[in-house]
């Protein structure tokens, strides 16, 4: 009987304490789909983004509504979804990146005929504060889970391209197209990987 208690069962047992006290580790590997989704979505509007060069600004608009539209429901679902599993403040920061996003989304159906020029700030506004959420869900989330870098890397990208894009508003319309696409893709990437690896955390811990 005594070999049953051996370190690998303490190790198991280990694992479901350790997640029982990071209510927020908990609540984001319960729903790393949400994560994949938003990577996913990410990816696809850079790809247009490169895909259709010569899309016109009234396209690019809807284009970037819906994708921050969809993005913001995904997250602003993920957030009330995980507060089943953690306490509420541990997630205000993604029901922040939910709601802007909606927000943004909204604002770009009703007001379509933009020119470039806010296009581009409204953009670069709309990724600087996303990426300051992400940032700060990030630095939460480092508490629970050691070497946790995606997350901020994803925030870090946001604030970047959002400052590039407020300072250089006026860039060539071909470039700041590129930025952004790259950007969405980048951050897609890094959202999908994290995703995969909130799914193996809740797996090991289960």
């Amino acid at each position: 009987m005594a070999t049953e208690n051996s370190p690998q069962h303490g190790a198991q047992s280990g694992s479901q304490i350790s997640m029982e006290h990071r209510p927020l580790l908990r609540a984001m590997a319960e729903n790393w789909w949400v994560a994949l989704v938003r990577g996913l979505l990410a990816i696809l509007f850079g790809v247009l983004t490169f895909v259709w060069p010569g899309i016109s600004l009234l396209s690019l608009v809807l284009l970037f509504g819906a994708y921050t539209l969809v993005d913001g429901v995904i997250a602003l679902y993920g957030a009330i979804k995980g507060r089943g599993s953690a306490e509420r403040s541990s997630l205000w920061w993604l029901l922040f990146v939910g709601l802007t996003g909606i927000a943004a989304g909204i604002i770009t159906f009703v007001y379509p005929q933009v020119t470039a020029l806010v296009l581009v700030i409204f953009i670069g506004a709309w990724a600087l504060v996303r990426g300051i959420f992400e940032i700060i869900g990030a630095i939460r989330l480092r508490k629970e889970i050691d070497h946790e870098w995606l997350l901020i890397l994803a925030g870090i990208l946001s604030v970047i391209v959002g400052l590039f894009l407020l300072i250089k508003p006026g860039a060539g319309a071909l470039a700041l197209l590129w930025l952004i696409g790259g950007y969405a893709i980048a951050f897609g990437i890094i959202l999908v990987w994290l995703a995969f690896r909130l799914k193996k955390v809740g797996t090991q811990s289960a």
